[in-house]
């Protein structure tokens, strides 16, 4: 997806190689994460050419209330698909959109920084494997959807609400950044025995010359409930 910063108002654009799958195939974004033979980081392209202002403290967000899953095991039997997120430690609290493949193999990507997006090539939370939930970090016109991720801590809680009006809840357990280069294709893509969850978005450097930032932010939590 070649960026064209004169006709996407609002929002980071940047290339997106073909995605292919199987099993450990890799694809993703935030302003757009790619990947191809091996691993890559999410490229994301300025249209200013500079990051967004500093935000302002997260809202307070309240915990969901709803059915939750008895047990942490991974659900065999199907699932409802995701329609929102809650990360009260973060002030999150969006919709989700669905997230595939273009027919000419790129990952979609949200058409705004205000939603995330649940990619449905990977599990659906809560169900066996991991789901992956990506957003943009930010544009020219200011912070996006998961522009604190990188402040999440192992224990804090991530809630998904599901179609039937359940929620899958998950703790994290860990928050890593990954130059685009060292992106971890198998350990986000990979096949888990368990009910796994990921969060993706662009972090680290902000690189002025080309507009880039230079890393990937990753959260990964396990289902708990």
């Amino acid at each position: 997806m070649p960026a064209d910063p004169g006709k996407r108002p609002g929002r980071h654009i940047s290339p997106l190689r073909v995605v292919r799958r199987p099993a450990a195939a890799a694809a993703l974004i935030c302003g757009v994460l790619v990947a191809a033979a091996g691993a890559t980081g999410l490229a994301l392209a300025s249209q200013t050419g500079r990051p967004a202002p500093p935000a302002p403290k997260p809202t307070f967000v309240s915990v969901p209330v709803g059915s939750q899953e008895l047990a942490p095991q991974p659900q065999t039997r199907p699932v409802a698909k995701p329609v929102s997120i809650v990360i009260p430690a973060i002030g999150v609290q969006t919709g989700l959109v669905r997230l595939g493949l273009t027919s000419s193999g790129e990952l979609q990507v949200p058409a705004t920084t205000t939603v995330a997006g649940w990619y449905t090539g990977s599990a659906r939370p809560g169900a066996l494997g991991a789901a992956v939930i990506i957003g943009h970090v930010d544009s020219y016109t200011g912070p996006g959807v998961f522009y604190q991720l990188h402040a999440l801590r192992p224990g804090n809680k991530v809630y998904v609400r599901r179609a039937d009006g359940s929620l899958a809840v998950f703790q994290v357990t860990s928050v890593r950044s990954y130059l685009k280069a060292q992106f971890p294709t198998l350990a986000v893509y990979g096949p888990v025995p368990y009910a796994e969850l990921r969060l993706i978005t662009c972090g680290g450097t902000f690189d002025f010359a080309t507009g880039h930032y230079l890393s990937n932010t990753i959260v990964y939590a396990s289902l708990v409930g």
